[in-house]
């Protein structure tokens, strides 16, 4: 088993790209991670437009609603790894992905892989004044509300975490765009959404960007962190991937 400091990890934070090829440059990365050609890396994603993610083994028709989804321009897209869906807006959205040798979480389970690969962002959080927990299985958490939800696979030599919070909401528009929210919310006011998820930008009071900046800054004191990019050979292998896979209606309705 090996520990965070072990490695020299790359980050990436790149300017906004599509909710398709998100999906297929968390496949790419992880496995040139798992090939041993990249050095572990934490990606922070820039969204160019609004999405709802559903996860792996979801059924596409219990989670979106597609006239709402198309009356406002979202896009639906599937990621690899299992959970819920996620309704997100460019501004409003932090997403980021952590792709590490497999050893970084060996002999652990899924709660306690969870657990260890958020402990560096429940730090950030804390440090703006959030008292923020993990809360099983896949959920940060704080008196407020949920603050984000995780998703998590062993693929091949390595494993992929990938965390999306709300900075902020617009919980009419989720509500149109999800089912499972409406479903969720049946019996209460619908304004009462922004009890289910609190978003950070309530809870701090700051810019998306400087919570952003935090939480680099606190990855960096603890683990070390050097800026890297997407190299060219990723790049096509994620735009071969969208192609094929991810921004096919085949794979996005995989389960319907």
């Amino acid at each position: 088993m090996s520990q965070w400091n072990d490695f020299d990890w790359q980050l990436i934070h790149e300017g906004p790209q599509s909710p398709a090829l998100h999906m297929a440059l968390d496949e790419a990365i992880t496995d040139e991670v798992a090939a041993g050609r990249r050095a572990p890396t934490l990606r922070v994603w820039e969204w160019a437009s609004s999405a709802v993610v559903i996860g792996r083994f979801q059924s596409l028709r219990n989670e979106v609603d597609p006239e709402g989804a198309q009356r406002h321009g979202i896009e639906v897209v599937r990621r690899i790894t299992g959970g819920g869906a996620m309704f997100i807006e460019p501004g409003n959205t932090i997403t980021y992905s952590l792709s590490a040798p497999e050893s970084l979480v060996q002999g652990m389970s899924f709660e306690q892989s969870y657990a260890f690969m958020d402990a560096w962002v429940l730090e950030a959080l804390r440090s703006l004044g959030i008292d923020a927990w993990y809360q099983p299985l896949n959920d940060i958490a704080s008196k407020a509300g949920k603050i984000a939800g995780a998703a998590q696979m062993r693929r091949g030599k390595a494993v992929l975490h990938h965390v999306t919070m709300a900075y902020d909401i617009d919980s009419t528009k989720m509500l149109e765009v999800l089912r499972i929210g409406r479903e969720k919310l049946s019996d209460k006011a619908t304004q009462s959404a922004n009890k289910r998820v609190d978003p950070l930008r309530t809870q701090t009071g700051l810019a998306r960007e400087d919570v952003i900046a935090r939480m680099i800054e606190t990855f960096r004191n603890a683990h070390g962190l050097q800026a890297s990019a997407v190299q060219p050979h990723e790049l096509a292998r994620a735009q071969q991937l969208v192609e094929e896979k991810f921004g096919t209606p085949a794979w996005t309705a995989v389960v319907t």
